[in-house]
C-alpha cells in the first residue's frame, strides 16, 4: 500500500486518482483512505490537516491523489441582509461556505429555525460543501487559540 505524507493546495501535474471526502472526512492526519479507483491509501501527516477540494496528496512514488468534495445535504440561506445572518450563523461556530449571493450550512433542523425567525429563507440543497476557514490559520481549527 502507498503512503502519502504531504498534501498540496493544487496539482502539480495530472493526478494518478481521486478521492472523494465529505467536510468531515477532509480533516485528517492518519488514515487509511480508499480512493475512487478502489485501491488503499495510507495518508500519514505530519500534523491535522484540512483537505481542500482540488487539493492533492502526494503519495511516495510522487504521484498525486485530488481531493474531492463529496455532495453532501445542506441548506443554502438567503435573505435581504446576508452579513447579519452570517454572523448569526458564525457566533454558533457553524461552519459555512460564503458565496455572494448566498450561504450554505449543513443541514441543521435548529440552526433552520433560528435562521427562519431572523428573515432569511433556507433551501435544503446537495451539493459539495468547502466552508470558510479559521482566521488565524489556514483550514480548519481545534478551538479558539491565537497562537
Amino acid at each position: 500500500m502507498l503512503t502519502a505524507q504531504a498534501y498540496h493546495s493544487h496539482a502539480h501535474g495530472q493526478p494518478a486518482d481521486a478521492v472523494t471526502l465529505s467536510y468531515e472526512d477532509r480533516f485528517l492526519r492518519r488514515k487509511v483512505l480508499m480512493l475512487d479507483s478502489g485501491a488503499p491509501l495510507l495518508v500519514d501527516l505530519a500534523q491535522t490537516t484540512s483537505l481542500d477540494h482540488g487539493g492533492v496528496l502526494v503519495r511516495s512514488d510522487g504521484t498525486e491523489v485530488r481531493i474531492i468534495a463529496a455532495p453532501e445535504d445542506l441548506f443554502e440561506i438567503s435573505g435581504e441582509d446576508l452579513t447579519r445572518i452570517a454572523w448569526h450563523i458564525g457566533n454558533r461556530h457553524t461552519p459555512c461556505q460564503i458565496e455572494a449571493n448566498r450561504l450554505l450550512i449543513r443541514r441543521d433542523k435548529v440552526m433552520a429555525d433560528m435562521l427562519t425567525k431572523i428573515g432569511a429563507t433556507t433551501r435544503p440543497v446537495v451539493e459539495r460543501f468547502s466552508p470558510e476557514g479559521g482566521a488565524y490559520g489556514h483550514g480548519r481549527t481545534h478551538g479558539h487559540s491565537h497562537d
